[in-house]
């Protein structure tokens, strides 16, 4: 295992739908490993057992949730993944690598579906100081409202068999101004955070390019703290 890593490291991605960053997480995670690094790769929601249970219903579930209980459901699958997975690996000195982490949850519950409320905004908030876990690096993909909606529609198309209807979690089949709600929701957290943030554009460049632009961010950060 190489000195920097020795250290462990929780490191986010995050963006809205089709910014590549589940895709990205998997390449980078790949190109670390290659390099030496110890790496475990996870996701949001979801990541230990129960909390991929509760992703279920949150992405699948046949009802809906008040705003609140959806925020706190998030949230309670997110305790059980850091208590047994994220935390653990931190102190073993391995790079954590997490699709999604809380700012998913003020972008999309605070922004996208609370629409900026000031008392969901002060719940997140309050939550995400209960978790005591901060991402040491965030990294922030970026694409157009248009382009992200293709490459869903792209994404589902390629993983639904012929003649079957394509499934769409309930987050993706919300509508436009939904998902500006979240840039929007995406762009004001990095301001407020910049030190934390590495923005990424996803619009154009090749998936190749974003990797190795990604991986420098990574090293970067890594030889630096």
């Amino acid at each position: 295992m190489s000195g920097t890593a020795a250290r462990g490291a929780f490191i986010t991605f995050e963006g809205g739908e089709g910014a590549g960053k589940s895709t990205q997480l998997r390449l980078v995670a790949a190109r670390l490993r290659e390099m030496g690094h110890a790496v475990v790769a996870t996701r949001e929601p979801g990541g230990s057992p129960g909390a991929e249970a509760l992703r279920e219903l949150l992405l699948f579930g046949k009802h809906d949730l008040s705003a609140r209980a959806e925020i706190m459901t998030h949230f309670a699958a997110r305790c059980d993944h850091v208590d047994r997975v994220i935390r653990p690996a931190i102190a073993a000195g391995q790079i954590v690598l997490c699709d999604r982490f809380f700012d998913s949850t003020m972008a999309y519950q605070g922004y996208g579906r609370g629409q900026g409320d000031a008392g969901l905004i002060g719940l997140i908030a309050s939550l995400r100081g209960l978790i005591d876990l901060d991402p040491d690096l965030t990294v922030l993909f970026e694409v157009g409202l248009e382009t992200g909606r293709r490459r869903i529609a792209a994404r589902a198309a390629a993983n639904t068999p012929a003649g079957a209807a394509a499934t769409l979690d309930r987050y993706e089949r919300a509508d436009q101004e939904f998902h500006a709600r979240v840039a929007q929701g995406f762009q004001a957290i990095a301001a407020h955070e910049p030190v934390r943030f590495a923005r990424v554009s996803s619009e154009s460049a090749s998936v190749e390019s974003v990797t190795a632009r990604v991986v420098e961010i990574i090293e970067t950060f890594l030889k630096g703290r």
